[in-house]
């Protein structure tokens, strides 16, 4: 079990850096790695500074430039888990043949996902770079939480890929359209990942949603590791110890552990029975 599930990843990580970097020269693939990514967060930083006129010294203006750089994982890791389902059943027609192979198909698309989690990191350092160099982000590498940060962005992408197994899943039963599905989940999960705006300015109905998102406390973990202890206490979770949200952001990991072999058992039974395994939709 162990050799197929190490088989399985190794060789689906390869094939994803060979689809995703292969198409073009190494400068111009880096040049557009990270050029959408930095462009959206220096428009997001004129905008604070033309709407909010507070400063860059302000808790608020790190806590939302550093949640919107790492957001670049959310797009990069989940959206691109389910994504490769589609790339291997709708362009290049191999899902078929993957199925017959001795791999575990789970343990694939998490594979998979290494290519855009190599990707997104380039577009996450060069963004929080830019932000300490040139715009004033307060972070400073002597008081930087690096094991806080390396095992909360260690939890929360493994999160990101099992929310990305379920949504890739999920897309084994869709015929029609089922490219926007990975794009769509991460567009609608930034309303509530306070990326960019603090989880009580949500109406109260939508907080709990909230909440449940592991996003929400990975990205507080993250901003308290590389903020430092002064500006890690923002209000809406400063009655949370590190340890604490180390222990919830796990538990939902845990759950969504559960939910992936579960949604990719029911959808995968369904996909089958529909003979939706080698179907094409309207690529």
């Amino acid at each position: 079990m162990l050799q197929t599930f190490s088989r399985s990843f190794k060789t689906a990580a390869w094939l994803g850096w060979q689809v995703e970097s292969n198409w073009t020269d190494p400068l111009l693939f880096f040049a557009f790695s990270i050029l959408k990514p930095v462009s959206g967060v220096l428009i997001l930083v004129f905008m604070y500074n033309a709407v909010a006129g507070a400063g860059s010294d302000a808790p608020i203006y790190a806590y939302i430039y550093l949640g919107n750089a790492f957001y670049i994982y959310v797009s990069a890791v989940m959206a691109g888990t389910s994504f490769s389902i589609l790339d291997d059943r709708e362009r290049y027609r191999t899902l078929k043949y993957l199925y017959i192979a001795p791999i575990a198909i789970p343990v694939y698309l998490i594979g998979r996902a290494v290519a855009r989690f190599i990707v997104g990191t380039m577009a996450v350092v060069v963004t929080v770079l830019t932000g300490a160099l040139f715009f004033g982000v307060p972070i400073n590498v002597v008081t930087v939480n690096w094991p806080l940060f390396l095992v909360s962005l260690a939890l929360g992408v493994l999160c990101l890929a099992l929310m990305g197994v379920i949504l890739g899943s999920w897309t084994l039963t869709i015929r029609s359209e089922p490219w926007f599905l990975g794009e769509a989940a991460a567009a609608a999960l930034y309303l509530f990942s306070w990326a960019i705006f603090p989880i009580t300015l949500l109406p109260a109905f939508l907080q709990p949603i909230a909440f449940l998102m592991p996003m929400t406390y990975w990205l507080e973990l993250i901003r308290r590791a590389l903020l430092g202890p002064e500006l890690a206490a923002f209000p809406t979770l400063a009655a949370f110890s590190n340890l604490e949200l180390l222990g919830i952001l796990g538990a939902i990991t845990a759950g969504f552990g559960v939910l992936a072999i579960l949604a990719y058992r029911f959808f995968d039974r369904l996909a089958r029975e529909r003979s939706m395994i080698d179907a094409q939709s309207n690529f």
